[in-house]
């Protein structure tokens, strides 16, 4: 069994491509979504403005548009209000503000509302969301002012006005069981997630590799016992598993800053992923009739699992069908695991059911190799 591990973690070693897929392509992909992702979460958000109006009650609105952290305002002086506007039906621009004339007029008087328009592409209601909310927090704000004034007026103590213009209700906003959350945490972990099950492909082409050269032939006639011969090659693939966790791991936590949580809790979740994908890809080995055909079949599984799991979008923004279905994926397990420990600091205590259910999976593929593995030796070239 030793020589069978040895032999079969130094071909491995010796293929250009398992590098590529195992660790050179998720290293990748983890420095393109991070980025991508993390720019976005660290990007301003621009509010395109123009100010018909252009007295100092415009002015003043702006610059506290402009106090709020995280957005920033923008004006295209070469072009028209109607240009502008064109834009936004052509697609070009997402949103405009205006400030109609009169705004200054309007608030000075009381008795008249200072209207804005906010003009917006029907199809960026997402990207527009974020402006109408501050947008509307401004206006609660020029509404209790206006308040404070007319009760000043009326005779009100301070006193009293702010008891009058405190909210019956408070909301408190109290975080639970989390460090620190951003995309990273879900981008490093999903794309080691991934790219463990794509170790099925250099299975399947070892096993293809040995029944066509005649080893497997030859095995047939030495006293070797297949439970033997599998777990040998299985745990050779479990030692590369686990080598490609440990760089993408790493990777996330000294490039990205990845917090890693409890390492122990984490360490034995990679192993027992490392279980899992290897022992659904003995399954695969032993019960495809081709290379190609264990390719296609990798392929689907890596992909579906890496859509319905959770390892590409959060698991919580899915439809409630895909959830569903996603619960019944070993990528689900896994990543909701890691993620336990990441952010919300669990602990080994708390994650026992995703080791459970990966070494299940781990399980039932090695069983199911064990089961065909007389037949698969049967087709083996002589």
């Amino acid at each position: 069994m030793k020589t069978i591990i040895r032999k079969e973690v130094q071909l491995l070693l010796k293929e250009k491509g398992t590098f590529f897929w195992l660790f050179l392509l998720p290293i990748l992909f983890i420095v393109m979504f991070a980025s991508i992702f993390g720019n976005i979460g660290g990007k301003d958000i621009a509010i395109q403005y123009f100010d018909q109006d252009k007295t100092q009650a415009s002015e003043q609105f702006l610059n506290t548009i402009k106090s709020i952290k995280g957005f920033e305002l923008k004006a295209d002086a070469d072009l028209t209000l109607d240009e502008q506007l064109q834009k936004i039906k052509d697609g070009k621009q997402s949103s405009l503000l205006v400030i109609p004339k009169g705004f200054e007029d309007a608030l000075k008087s009381g008795s008249a509302k200072a209207d804005l328009d906010l003009y917006h592409d029907a199809t960026a209601d997402q990207e527009v969301a974020p402006i109408q909310a501050v947008l509307q927090n401004i206006a609660t704000n020029y509404r209790e002012g206006k308040l404070n004034s007319t009760l000043k007026a009326l005779g009100k103590t301070e006193a009293e006005v702010q008891q009058i213009l405190t909210p019956p209700v408070n909301i408190n906003d109290i975080k639970e069981n989390a460090s620190k959350l951003d995309m990273v945490s879900q981008v490093v972990p999903g794309y080691t997630v991934m790219f463990v099950f794509f170790i099925m492909i250099s299975m399947v082409r070892s096993f293809i590799k040995e029944k066509e050269s005649g080893m497997l032939a030859r095995l047939r006639c030495t006293p070797l016992k297949p439970l033997s011969y599998l777990i040998g090659e299985w745990i050779s693939f479990i030692l590369i598993a686990l080598i490609q966790c440990t760089v993408l791991l790493a990777f996330g936590h000294f490039v990205y800053d990845l917090h890693l949580g409890d390492v122990f809790a984490v360490a034995l979740i990679v192993l027992s992923l490392a279980i899992c994908g290897t022992g659904i890809g003995l399954a695969l080995s032993v019960w495809v009739q081709s290379e190609n055909q264990g390719i296609a079949f990798t392929q689907i599984f890596t992909m579906g699992g890496a859509i319905v799991g959770g390892l590409w979008f959060p698991f919580d923004l899915l439809p409630d069908a895909v959830q569903i279905v996603g619960r019944f994926t070993p990528q689900y397990w896994a990543q909701h695991g890691l993620q336990d420990v990441m952010i919300r600091n669990a602990h080994l205590a708390d994650v026992w059911p995703t080791l459970l259910v990966l070494l299940g999976f781990g399980a039932l593929g090695l069983a199911l190799a064990v089961t065909r593995f007389k037949k698969f030796m049967l087709t083996a070239h002589n």
